[in-house]
């Protein structure tokens, strides 16, 4: 919990038209960002398969004067903003949203824009994070083409960022961030209420490894476990002690933690089987447990493992580390939504409806893993917690959920507070 100081009146962000402008410009948008929003809801797609959603971009893009570049593998882009008078070399304030939806059925069933394909859903809020980096685009896009927009501007449109270890890597590989000064994201937060945002300095995710352990032996019958591995128990007692054992070899305070999501082994009552499997997640707080985890659990496995007689492999597939956000930027973030949203003089007054003068709160790390955090590996930047709770609900509509849903302005609230930093008139 330490949000920054609060920004003072002579360090507040300055706008460069005055708030109530940009903020009709993003009203007007609204209507249509919903729409659009709505529209990927019904058509999720999965990483690195986001071809639909690829073209809606572009075509939007396209039409508002921009010139949008496509990724290689043919899914996610990248767009320019270069306001006229740009001095060569100057560096891009980039925006980033990612795309892709996750692998589990909406279970929604009284809205109409539920999913319509089978075992597919935006229960992540992929789909506002994209329809908000579409906003800014469009709204900086005037901007630029009114000569209020100082500096250029990037947009991210990222895949495949629930495929570990991420489609940030594709966005980097494909010269995404070169040029980069700074980088924003947001990520929807249930827990927080529609008009605010949640900021932590330093790590705001964890790291996130995933992890499948195979064991193999002779297999034999129940009757004589002595002559055979006894692979249902050596597999019961790896789930059940490695991550006590793993816990205690590392460092409390770098809050390692072991996951198992699924175990299977046999296939009939009376016979030892030949294979059983382990599947789950490596979870870190610090970079340092996240580097130390992988050499330490062969250790661990090669010694249980002897105790049984059990061959084994571990296919240890390396995630994202903790995404770590920077100092000035959640500095930035702060006083640009507190100078957009909160109270204090004209321009100043919160979304219709929503909430009062406090329109930023601290937030705490959580044990998820974001790929945002490859980006922050290249150039400074945060990621802020967007409220999407809608006030007075205390239903739960968690991340991951197939129930999961958002109140819709929280779209507006996102393309006002990226739209203000980008306008701000120092960078520096």
């Amino acid at each position: 919990m330490n949000r920054p100081e609060p920004a003072q009146s002579g360090a507040t962000l300055a706008a460069a038209r005055p708030a109530a402008e940009l903020r009709g410009r993003v009203r007007r948008l609204e209507p249509e960002l919903v729409a659009f929003r709505r529209d990927l809801h019904r058509h999720p797609e999965l990483g690195r398969q986001e071809f639909r959603t690829t073209d809606l971009l572009r075509d939007r893009l396209v039409q508002a004067g921009l010139d949008p570049r496509v990724l290689p593998g043919g899914t996610g882009l990248l767009v320019d903003i270069v306001p006229a008078g740009t001095v060569p070399g100057a560096e891009f304030l980039a925006f980033r949203a990612d795309i892709d939806a996750l692998p589990i059925d909406d279970a929604k069933t009284d809205v109409p824009y539920r999913s319509t394909v089978p075992g597919r859903a935006h229960a992540c809020g992929h789909d506002v994070h994209t329809s908000v980096v579409l906003g800014t685009g469009l709204v900086l896009a005037e901007a630029a083409r009114a000569g209020e927009l100082r500096g250029p501007v990037r947009l991210v449109f990222q895949p495949a960022e629930e495929v570990m270890p991420g489609g940030a890597l594709d966005v980097i590989k494909a010269g995404g961030m070169d040029g980069v000064g700074r980088i924003f994201a947001v990520h929807c937060d249930p827990k927080v209420e529609v008009g605010r945002i949640a900021l932590r300095t330093g790590a705001i995710t964890s790291a996130c490894d995933r992890l499948v352990l195979h064991l193999d032996g002779p297999g034999g019958h129940t009757a004589r476990p002595h002559l055979t591995t006894d692979l249902v128990t050596a597999v019961a007692r790896m789930a059940a002690e490695l991550p006590a054992a793993l816990a205690r070899r590392m460092d409390p305070r770098w809050g390692v933690s072991l996951v198992w999501g699924r175990i299977a082994s046999g296939s009939a009552p009376n016979v030892i089987p030949q294979h059983a499997e382990l599947e789950g997640t490596v979870r870190c707080l610090e970079l340092d447990g996240w580097r130390e985890a992988p050499d330490l659990l062969h250790e661990l496995i090669a010694k249980l493992a002897e105790t049984y007689r059990a061959k084994w492999t571990l296919d240890y597939h390396r995630g994202v580390p903790p995404v770590v956000n920077e100092a000035v930027s959640v500095a930035r973030l702060d006083a640009a939504m507190t100078a957009r949203f909160g109270h204090g003089g004209e321009g100043h007054e919160p979304v219709d409806g929503l909430s009062g003068a406090q329109v930023v709160e601290s937030t705490e790390q959580s044990l998820g893993g974001e790929d945002f955090s490859w980006y922050l590996e290249h150039a400074p930047g945060a990621l802020a917690r967007l409220g999407v709770r809608a006030p007075g609900d205390t239903t739960v509509r968690d991340l991951h959920q197939g129930r999961f849903d958002v109140d819709e302005r929280a779209i507006g609230v996102g393309v006002e507070l990226f739209a203000a930093l980008a306008l701000e008139e120092d960078r520096d």
